[in-house]
């Protein structure tokens, strides 16, 4: 394995145009502004990215571009993993890894679609491994969606001894789980990174190796600076650790078209449309505006203070 793909890694939006088409002068200007802002890696046709609204063309297309526009400057790594059927599966991921990535990442749900338990989660996960080129690191996601799929003590032991693993988006928001799943891997290539914002402090000094949650559209400096100063600053780190916690709890407001309401303010594309959330998000959650507002004031303070130590 080359690339180290750890960090704040964040999880990419895939801008559109009021057309439906990908944005992708919006999306070169988002891979800039995630760079510029301590991103370690991007995380391409993920989740946030609505992977599951794009066609398999538009999932190799957005992975290829991600890599060609980071140019090096940081890993890319990318799911799309979205199929149920193997040879679906094998079809899609050996696409999106032909584009480049430095990472390919499997969702734990597709190895066992129907929840049928370990012995097909297993069948499944060896098919594709002996599928994929060899050579290329893995990551796995518990991705939510259609529905949270945690791996068990055993399988996550299975994938860090087999060395093909460079990356685990725990997703199981349980720091006695994080915890364990540090010490499960801790002689492994294996990367344990926390995705839940309300334990990302906690988790960060329990070993998790940064972040990768969806407040990383948001404010990825902030997490960067708590993977990287807080030893430094205890008391600044509690207080930051609270203001991304509680930050971190609009994001059942419509996310992702909140975070790209959120980019339109900065101006980093102009259409906050999306195809995973197809409805007025401010009509629906009030004062959605307001509350924007508490958390780029909270961004300016938190950066201000940070500032001050310099």
């Amino acid at each position: 394995m080359t690339a180290t793909i750890q960090g704040i890694i964040p999880v990419m939006l895939t801008p559109f145009t009021e057309a439906d088409a990908i944005d992708y002068s919006g999306l070169e200007n988002l891979i800039e502004w995630y760079i510029a802002n301590g991103a370690d890696t991007l995380f391409a046709v993920a989740q946030s990215s609505e992977m599951q609204f794009l066609s398999l063309e538009e999932r190799v297309a957005l992975a290829r571009f991600v890599v060609e526009k980071a140019a090096g400057r940081v890993p890319v790594i990318a799911s799309g993993h979205v199929s149920e059927s193997r040879d679906d599966q094998v079809t899609e991921l050996i696409s999106v890894a032909a584009t480049g990535v430095d990472g390919l990442v499997l969702v734990t749900n597709r190895f066992d679609p129907k929840g049928q338990g370990g012995a097909v989660f297993m069948d499944n996960l060896r098919h594709l491994l002996d599928a994929l080129p060899a050579d290329l690191p893995l990551g796995l996601y518990e991705c939510p969606a259609p529905f949270r799929r945690l791996l068990s003590d055993d399988e996550l032991a299975f994938c860090a001894d087999s060395g093909r693993f460079a990356i685990l988006k725990d997703v199981s928001c349980d720091l006695a789980t994080v915890k364990r799943r540090v010490a499960l891997t801790r002689n492994s290539s294996l990367a344990v990174v926390n995705a839940n914002a309300a334990i990302a402090f906690d988790a960060m000094r329990a070993g998790s190796a940064g972040f990768t949650g969806v407040f990383t559209n948001f404010h990825p400096d902030l997490y960067k600076w708590l993977l990287a100063h807080s030893s430094e600053h205890p008391a600044l780190a509690d207080d930051l650790s609270v203001y991304l916690a509680l930050a971190a709890m609009a994001e059942p407001m419509g996310y992702p078209k909140l975070a790209k309401l959120y980019h339109q303010r900065l101006g980093t594309f102009s259409c906050a449309r999306s195809r995973a959330v197809d409805f007025d998000i401010r009509e629906r959650f009030w004062a959605l505006d307001a509350l924007l507002d508490k958390i780029m004031q909270g961004q300016e303070n938190f950066r201000a203070r940070i500032a001050a130590t310099r």
